[in-house]
């Protein structure tokens, strides 16, 4: 009878171990440890000003850590030499809040930028391989029109298919579907969807949309103050107790925000009222 081994663990495609990240001499991420497994969606959520887009910079290599590791695929980037930072990245795409598309180019000429800066191919297959990404995307109609020219939601997806320009296997999107008719949003969800499925990318994506956190999400990580409150499956993660997690799944306002709220509005020049007094 033949011999089996056991294959290797496969690292995660992101480890984040105890980031610690600073903004003049003020901690916005506090040992932050977190993970992203390979081919699933792990969603960081959390209130605005939470530290969930410097922990996105961070694992793109877009800030260097005061203290602490990221780790892409296994490999230690902020410790790692340029070239293998650079070879680093090729695996990864990102997507930024605004799109960060540029405004004098069309669509194909920003999706087919990274491919002629980072591969010997000539611009006309570049500009190929642009309208392949666009095509995947939905905007194959659009390719040659001006970011002014289009929706937001089409510019979320243009920048969705730039990020996809040198088919990475990790992806990061930042707040997605923010600011987005809720139509738009759940189609851009059903995108995200179909990249994992067909593609079998990893993603990870900030976002505080209720909606899209229970459509998108495998896993979970809650931030709140720089500090994780909770990370896991998102069924592990909703079932947490902490008030905080429990007001951001049920959406209810914090008691003690909502009472203080109350007793202010309820003092007019000098006089209380509404406080059951009678």
């Amino acid at each position: 009878m033949a011999t089996t081994h056991a294959s290797p663990s496969v690292p995660p495609a992101v480890q984040v171990d105890g980031l610690v990240a600073e903004y003049d001499g003020r901690a916005v991420l506090d040992r932050v440890s977190m993970q992203a497994q390979q081919g699933e969606i792990t969603v960081v959520l959390g209130e605005s000003g939470c530290g969930k887009t410097t922990l996105l910079r961070h694992i793109v290599g877009l800030l260097t850590p005061k203290a602490g590791r990221v780790c892409i695929n296994g490999q230690d980037f902020h410790a790692a030499s340029e070239e293998e930072r650079e070879r680093i990245l090729r695996d990864v795409g990102m997507s930024f809040q605004g799109g960060a598309l540029f405004g004098s180019l069309t669509l194909e000429e920003n999706v087919a930028l990274p491919i002629i800066e980072h591969t010997q191919v000539d611009r006309d297959t570049a500009t190929m391989l642009a309208r392949m990404k666009l095509c995947v995307v939905g905007l194959e109609h659009a390719a040659r029109l001006l970011p002014a020219e289009i929706s937001g939601g089409m510019k979320k997806r243009a920048a969705v298919a730039r990020a996809l320009a040198l088919d990475p296997g990790l992806l990061l999107f930042d707040e997605l579907s923010a600011g987005l008719d809720p139509v738009t949003a759940r189609e851009l969800d059903e995108l995200v969807l179909r990249l994992k499925e067909h593609l079998g990318v990893t993603i990870v994506i900030v976002t505080h949309e209720l909606g899209s956190i229970q459509t998108i999400a495998d896993r979970a990580v809650m931030l709140d103050a720089g500090k994780v409150l909770a990370a896991g499956s998102l069924e592990e993660v909703r079932q947490t107790d902490h008030p905080k997690i429990r007001a951001f799944f049920d959406r209810r306002p914090r008691a003690r925000t909502l009472r203080g709220d109350l007793r202010d509005s309820l003092i007019v020049n000098g006089e209380q009222y509404g406080t059951g007094s009678g």
